[in-house]
């Protein structure tokens, strides 16, 4: 029997529907866990990052009482001999030539402590569970219809959220100090999955002639896995700028909420934000860059053209361009810091667009999406 003509296997299909829906009610376990590893965490440590920035456990003790000094390098005062003087004044923090500051990486989301550690364990060992069911759901899809499991939206944005939880775990397991990461992508799964089940769904069926190739299998899984690894960038870009602000507020003096230093005083410094996301952006740039020329192959295969400015073409490479400006401005025009997370942040828009907004509301030869 040819792939045209196969049967659609109803008791797998369903059970990829449960093992679907299973890893939804796993997922939201994990989110729970992450809010209590951010919650019941270390409150004693918030306090790291503002010591660090504005040298406040010098200004408190300077403040306990005149005996206590302390030694400032470089510090100047009238009558000064020693090379000792009380503090006065926060030290203001310096920036190296990228513009950053020169501050630790908070203790990350377990906050340091032995509660928040545990609750950081079980929320990673459920979210590893969570991703063996959905990815067995993903399996059984390809095995109830006999093709790649990335025929139309719905299987795409279940495939697309595995990849990513499965990238978070290979980080993880590459000893790779990304546990503060864990709850932005629970609560983005879970959103991308009720997405994927509630508007999105499409039974399990047999691909529209244009799709049998092996070229779905190359093309389509290098799109899954980079828009993956894209969106990790983009969340660390995000995050960068949340701490960046949160630096920038006590390099001022300024006062800030309990709740805010509480969460972001566990991320790590927003240096250290925006070298994860340009290092993961750009390890997967090339990848990208091999989606579209094998997407160009398979349309000369299927169409008899590499290159007809279909609205999926286009903006497949306006994200591209994107992602080159993104990288050229990082490495060689110094574009470091809120710039080019922005910039990081543009680009991912556009991969989002070429996805649902293309897919959706604009008609060509990549209308496949299902819905």
């Amino acid at each position: 029997m040819t792939p045209l003509a196969a049967e659609v296997n109803e008791n797998l299909a369903q059970i990829s529907n449960y093992l679907i829906y299973s890893s939804m009610a796993v997922y939201m376990l994990a989110f729970f866990a992450h809010i209590a590893e951010w919650t019941f965490g270390s409150r004693s440590k918030v306090g790291r990052t503002a010591a660090a920035l504005t040298g406040a456990k010098a200004g408190a003790a300077a403040a306990a009482g005149p005996a206590v000094q302390v030694r400032q390098k470089g510090a100047r005062s009238s009558g000064e001999t020693g090379g000792t003087a009380v503090l006065d004044k926060p030290k203001v923090v310096t920036r190296s030539a990228a513009g950053t500051r020169d501050v630790p990486d908070g203790p990350g989301a377990a906050g340091g402590t032995e509660n928040g550690d545990l609750y950081g364990r079980i929320a990673v060992s459920l979210t590893t569970l969570a991703f063996v069911i959905e990815a067995g759901g993903v399996v059984t899809r390809a095995m109830s219809v006999q093709r790649a499991p990335w025929g139309n939206m719905y299987e795409f944005s279940v495939t697309f959220s595995t990849v990513a939880v499965g990238a978070y775990l290979a980080l993880l397991a590459l000893k790779k100090n990304v546990r503060w990461l864990g709850l932005i992508l629970v609560t983005t799964v879970l959103l991308d999955l009720g997405i994927a089940t509630t508007w999105l769904y499409t039974a399990s069926d047999q691909l529209v002639p244009a799709l049998h190739s092996y070229w779905l299998w190359i093309h389509v899984s290098t799109a899954i896995f980079c828009g993956a690894v894209f969106y990790i960038g983009a969340a660390g870009a995000v995050l960068y700028l949340f701490r960046d602000s949160y630096e920038s507020h006590l390099e001022q003096g300024r006062t800030v909420g309990s709740f805010r230093s509480s969460v972001l005083e566990r991320l790590p410094s927003a240096a250290s934000l925006d070298k994860f996301s340009y290092r993961i952006n750009a390890a997967v740039f090339p990848l990208w860059t091999f989606t579209i020329v094998a997407g160009a192959i398979w349309a000369g295969d299927a169409w008899g053209r590499y290159w007809g400015w279909d609205p999926k073409e286009v903006w497949s490479f306006v994200t591209w361009v994107a992602y080159a400006c993104y990288l050229h401005a990082r490495a060689t025009a110094g574009w470091k810091g809120r710039k080019a997370a922005y910039l990081a942040l543009f680009a991912f828009a556009c991969w989002i667009w070429n996805y649902y907004g293309v897919n959706i509301l604009l008609s060509g030869k990549h209308s496949y999406a299902g819905v």
